[in-house]
């Protein structure tokens, strides 16, 4: 790589203050070099490759337990989840450039991973042979048409003909094409019922019947985890009938549950002194994320109004004795979901970006190189980490099986 191709790749991968940190200079030249305004001097490229390559590309060398490639990656969360059971993952797939800064500077692959933008760009025979195929895809509507009249127009029939336009088309090539061990999608709850359970029996259809995958599904709660509610709906296919089940699946009981004081800033001066969300010596959470009074007036009247019609509509404001409603990818606009109270005195506050990190389940050293907002939406958008990571445990002794050689299956004819 030339200078210009490696400052790019190492600000994927690192904030333009750690840059410069490194590097001993200005994080505003950082900046400028990035933007092609300056020439970086000569000794820069060797204090690169020497200060943060070496953290960059620290990938383990040792032989896997099993591969897994992440689909609609999002910031890594199932990544996280199947690594801690010695998988390795040999390609990513993410849209979202702000999700794919928060991924690479946590996922340290060097410049031979490959890492996809737009997945529907991407021909399946180019994708590498993996074990587990990962994919948090959205759901969008499926349109089920009569084979007998697509088959009378000529055009597509099989899973081609009930899901292309949908994104779940692309995980379906791709498990046709790689013919993986196992997979695992996950999905919001409502799945289940979307289009009068249409949908989802497209998909098992599709896994099953077309693909001929074991299939088996399962509603869980991160309550039983983190302090919040939120049901996801977890699919896992395997190619041969090895007998998973989920009876072994450990769920700690949800009235045993964490509360948010879990996960809330301790405000004692014992977190980092980097952590900009937080002030002053005892670190307490920085006022920014206080309401203004316009917006806690709003919020209010807002929720009497629906009160007074008899509905649901309304803030949640919590203790550190209680827990959350679901964090969704919208609260950066008001975080009305989630309001932490400060007594009668103040306004509620929101999250901080690092709160939502642990209500999602992500370490404290899972970096956040992003603008609160990006990082609203991210973590919102996000899996419950330990919640992936039980069914990953769950799975793993299936996957180091020794199964016959994958025997690619033709679309069934209509």
């Amino acid at each position: 790589m030339d200078i210009y191709s490696l400052i790019d790749y190492t600000l994927e991968r690192y904030t333009s203050r750690e840059v410069a940190i490194a590097l001993g200079v200005d994080a505003r030249t950082v900046r400028r070099w990035h933007a092609r305004e300056c020439e970086p001097p000569p000794y820069i490229d060797d204090a690169i490759r020497q200060r943060l390559l070496p953290l960059a590309s620290n990938a383990d060398t040792t032989p896997a337990a099993f591969t897994f490639i992440d689909l609609f990656a999002g910031i890594g969360g199932m990544r996280l989840a199947f690594e801690q059971q010695g998988g390795r993952c040999v390609f990513t797939s993410e849209w979202d450039a702000y999700a794919r800064k928060t991924y690479a500077a946590n996922f340290h692959d060097g410049p031979d991973h490959v890492f996809a933008g737009d997945i529907t760009s991407v021909h399946e025979k180019d994708i590498p042979d993996h074990d587990v195929l990962l994919a948090g895809f959205p759901c969008q509507p499926f349109s089920i048409a009569g084979v007998s009249k697509k088959n009378a127009l000529g055009r597509p029939h099989g899973f081609a003909d009930k899901t292309q336009g949908t994104l779940f088309f692309d995980v379906a090539r791709i498990i046709a094409e790689k013919r993986p061990k196992a997979f695992l999608l996950e999905n919001v709850k409502n799945l289940a019922s979307h289009d009068k359970g249409r949908t989802l029996a497209t998909i098992l259809d599709v896994l099953r019947n077309e693909l001929g995958y074991t299939v088996t599904t399962k509603v869980i709660n991160g309550k039983h985890f983190v302090p919040q509610h939120r049901e996801r709906i977890i699919i896992v296919g395997f190619r041969e009938d090895v007998g998973f089940t989920w009876d072994g699946i450990n769920l700690p009981a949800i009235e045993q549950g964490p509360k948010l004081a879990s996960i809330l800033h301790s405000q004692n001066g014992t977190e980092p002194n980097d952590w900009t969300y937080l002030q002053g010596k005892k670190r307490k959470v920085s006022d920014r994320y206080t309401l203004s009074d316009k917006l806690w007036a709003y919020l209010q009247n807002y929720a009497e109004k629906h009160r007074e019609k008899g509905n649901g509509f309304g803030f949640g404001l919590v203790t550190s004795k209680d827990t959350a409603r679901t964090l969704s990818a919208r609260y950066y606009k008001d975080g009305s979901e989630i309001l932490v109270s400060q007594g009668a005195s103040k306004n509620p506050r929101r999250l901080t970006p690092r709160e939502c990190a642990r209500l999602m389940g992500f370490p404290d050293n899972f970096r956040i190189p992003v603008s609160d907002t990006r990082a609203y939406k991210q973590f919102g958008n996000s899996v419950v980490v330990p919640v992936i990571g039980e069914v990953a445990k769950l799975m793993s002794p299936y996957l180091t099986i020794r199964t016959a050689a994958p025997v690619k299956r033709s679309r069934k004819a209509a």
